[in-house]
């Protein structure tokens, strides 16, 4: 029996867990997993590099879209902390013919702090050093999923201004080029 294809998003603050559960679906699946952090640190040695993870993000959906396409399924490790973007993800894997699976990831905030720390002390190639104050940000930023995003309900319209989700997601992600809009075929 085969699985169908799928587009896994792992949402969550970091130190939830995200990168184990995708680490887990990729393996068992034997699919592709694409994380920003196991590019970053290697490439920039920074988190953010003045812009430079919306680029390589914006290139890991494309690449993520190409392989829906060609009919293998994909783990997208990325965190997305606005409904908008997890809007625009699903979006673009139901126009690759992919079903669009997302799992938040969530453990209690202490917990999640430690994990981060402990990332940084036992693994500092995969991650970046997290203050407080950085976890107190990104706690005010992180918008969990809601009901509708959980549900199997079809997403709202593109914000004002986008005649489309994939198109808001290459104005996000600046180097995600336009994709194609024509359906996968079956």
């Amino acid at each position: 029996m085969s699985t169908p294809l799928s587009l896994f998003l792992t949402v969550g603050l970091p130190g939830s867990g995200k990168t184990t559960l995708a680490r887990r679906l990729a393996a068992d699946r034997r699919i592709l997993r694409l994380t920003p952090d196991d590019w970053m640190a290697p490439l920039f040695g920074d988190g953010q590099a003045d812009g430079r993870r919306d680029i390589l993000e914006g290139r890991m959906i494309w690449t993520a879209h190409e392989v829906l396409r060609s009919g293998a399924s994909v783990v997208l490790d990325f965190g997305c902390w606005s409904s908008d973007e997890r809007y625009a993800i699903r979006s673009i894997a139901e126009l690759a013919g992919a079903a669009f699976v997302l799992r938040y990831v969530t453990v209690a905030e202490p917990e999640r702090r430690s994990r981060s720390a402990r990332r940084w002390r036992e693994s500092p190639e995969t991650t970046f050093p997290m203050t407080d104050a950085d976890h107190d940000r990104f706690l005010a930023l992180f918008q969990p999923p809601t009901a509708r995003e959980l549900a199997p309900e079809p997403p709202p319209p593109a914000p004002a201004g986008f005649e489309s989700w994939p198109h808001w997601a290459s104005d996000r992600w600046p180097t995600l080029p336009r994709l194609d809009l024509r359906p996968a075929a079956s």
